[in-house]
C-alpha cells in the first residue's frame, strides 16, 4: 500500500512530509536538506570517507521515504568520486502522485537531475539498479527487524521516525541487528540524540558519539562499530 503523505516547506525551501499514521514529519521542519547534508552527508558520509576501500560505499538507510538521503547521496558521490552501493529500506512506501511533486531536484539547484530523481522512485522494488554512473539503488520494501545482512554496510543512515512515534525501533533489539549489519569500524548517524537511544546503542558494542546537531537541534549521534 502506498501511502499519500502532506507535503510542507521547510525554512531552507526544500519539502518534507507528514505521514498520514504516525502523524511525524519525515525531515526537520527548520531544513530538510540542511538536515540531510549536516547529519548524513557530513556527519556520516564525509567522516568515514577515508576509512573506504577503492573509493567504494555500501549504504543503508533506514527510511527511505522521501528520497532526500538517497538524492543527496546521489549528489555526492559525484562531488567526492565515490561509487556508491545504496540500499534503502521503507516499510511505508510513498505513492508516486506524492512523490513526482517533491522540490528536491530544484531545492539542490539541480533541475538537471528531476529524471533521475523520478527514476529512484519509479524503479522496481527489490532490485539493484544502475541509476548514475557511480550510484546503484536498492529498494526494500521490508520491516527492518528481518534485515538479514551481516558485515556488509560502510554506513547505516539511521532516520526512522523518532522515540515518540516508533519506540520500537530506538531500543537495544534492533541496534543489535544494525551492528551486525555493518563492517568493522562501520559508522550510524541519526538526528536523534535521547539518552535511552545512546545508551541502547552502546549496551550492543557501539562506540558513541554526541556531535553537534543540525539546525533547531543541539546534538545528534555517531556510533562506530
Amino acid at each position: 500500500m502506498a501511502f499519500n503523505p502532506k507535503i510542507e516547506v521547510t525554512k531552507d525551501g526544500s519539502n518534507t512530509l507528514v505521514h498520514p499514521k504516525f502523524n511525524t514529519h519525515y525531515h526537520s521542519i527548520f531544513g530538510a536538506i540542511e538536515e540531510s547534508n549536516h547529519v548524513f552527508i557530513d556527519a556520516g558520509l564525509k567522516f568515514q570517507q577515508p576509512n573506504l576501500q577503492d573509493n567504494r560505499c555500501r549504504i543503508l538507510e533506514v527510511g527511505f521515504g522521501s528520497g532526500l538521503n538517497a538524492f543527496n547521496t546521489l549528489i555526492s558521490s559525484e562531488t567526492l568520486a565515490l561509487n556508491i552501493d545504496y540500499v534503502g529500506v521503507e516499510q511505508y512506501p510513498i505513492s508516486l502522485e506524492i512523490t513526482s511533486q517533491l522540490n528536491f531536484p530544484k531545492a539542490f539547484k539541480r533541475e538537471d537531475l528531476q529524471s533521475t530523481f523520478n527514476k529512484m522512485h519509479e524503479v522496481e522494488w527489490e532490485k539493484v539498479v544502475k541509476i548514475s554512473e557511480h550510484f546503484t539503488l536498492e529498494k526494500r520494501q521490508q520491516d527492518i527487524f528481518n534485515l538479514k545482512d551481516q558485515n556488509y554496510f560502510d554506513i547505516i543512515y539511521y532516520d526512522a521516525f523518532g522515540p515518540g512515534s516508533q519506540p520500537e525501533l530506538w531500543t537495544a533489539p534492533i541496534f543489535k541487528i544494525l551492528y551486525k549489519a555493518l563492517n568493522n569500524k562501520g559508522v550510524l548517524v541519526t538526528y536523534c540524540a535521547q539518552g535511552a537511544a545512546r545508551r541502547a546503542m552502546q549496551s550492543v558494542g557501539f562506540t558513541v558519539q554526541r556531535c553537534p546537531g543540525p539546525p533547531s537541534k543541539r546534538h545528534m549521534l555517531r556510533a562506530v562499530k
